[in-house]
């Protein structure tokens, strides 16, 4: 049984998490899996990817049992070089910062247990949708260890620094409705699932030219200095002003009808 399933349909990438007797807990497996899905949406035409876990929870972590082929082994050699993301990630950090850097939106639909490795799966997505009765932690100081797929990027990005050291310090698994108000959620929903999958057709429907710029520029924002945004604003709102898409957003808006896109 595949570890990661990935079907695509209207410009909508599902890429559904597929180990339930485990809470999809993330193996060796599940991890070129989850990097192989990243590689064939990102070359595939979706203009928007919903992340899920099938059964009970969206993702429980790291499957402590397959930590055991790690002992004896030289740890350094193993993290240490940069293997994937064109040099600046290693296969762990791929996993979350593959969805991260995907040029489109991508958003997650939690729901059970997001733990872990889990937690920062999630993070990579732009948008996170969880059930009421979610739980949610970044839970590597269980274990002796520290967040090491990507989360000392994409946490920093949410949430306070107060916050995010009493996650990692704690690892203590908080609810939906804490996590939204801490950042960690984006919003909370019955049906986490249903709701992502509206607003990915919602972003589908935009102009893709203009979402992949907007998520550009995004990134751009939080990283660069205002003088280096304020330019890529400038060059991003160029490439789009009076081109065939911008047309044909503003034709269809008069004709009130939806935009047909190439």
């Amino acid at each position: 049984m595949s570890r990661v399933i990935v079907t695509l349909t209207d410009h909508i990438a599902h890429v559904q998490l597929n180990r339930p007797d485990k809470r999809n807990a993330v193996d060796p497996e599940m991890f070129e899996s989850l990097i192989d899905a990243g590689q064939q949406v990102a070359a595939s035409h979706a203009r928007a990817v919903v992340l899920s876990g099938a059964g009970e929870g969206f993702c429980a972590g790291i499957d402590i049992g397959s930590l055991g082929g790690m002992i004896g082994k030289d740890i350094e050699a193993m993290i240490l070089p940069r293997t994937h993301g064109d040099g600046t990630t290693n296969q762990w950090q791929e996993v979350a910062m593959i969805w991260h850097r995907l040029e489109i939106p991508v958003i997650a639909a939690l729901h059970g247990t997001v733990f872990g490795a889990g937690m920062q799966i999630a993070l990579g997505a732009d948008i996170r949708i969880a059930a009421p009765d979610t739980q949610l932690a970044v839970m590597e100081m269980k274990w002796g260890i520290i967040p090491d797929m990507g989360g000392m990027v994409l946490l920093p990005r949410l949430v306070r620094s107060d916050v995010m050291r009493r996650l990692i310090y704690t690892a203590t698994p908080i609810s939906a409705d804490r996590a939204e108000r801490w950042g960690l959620v984006t919003e909370i929903a019955e049906d986490p699932l249903a709701a992502a999958f509206d607003l990915a057709r919602e972003l589908a429907g935009k102009s893709p030219k203009a979402i992949r710029a907007a998520k550009a520029l995004i990134a751009c924002a939080e990283r660069d200095t205002a003088e280096e945004v304020l330019l890529a604003e400038a060059r991003a709102q160029a490439s789009l002003l009076g081109q065939p898409e911008q047309m044909e957003v503003i034709a269809a808006h008069f004709a009130k009808r939806a935009p047909v896109f190439k």
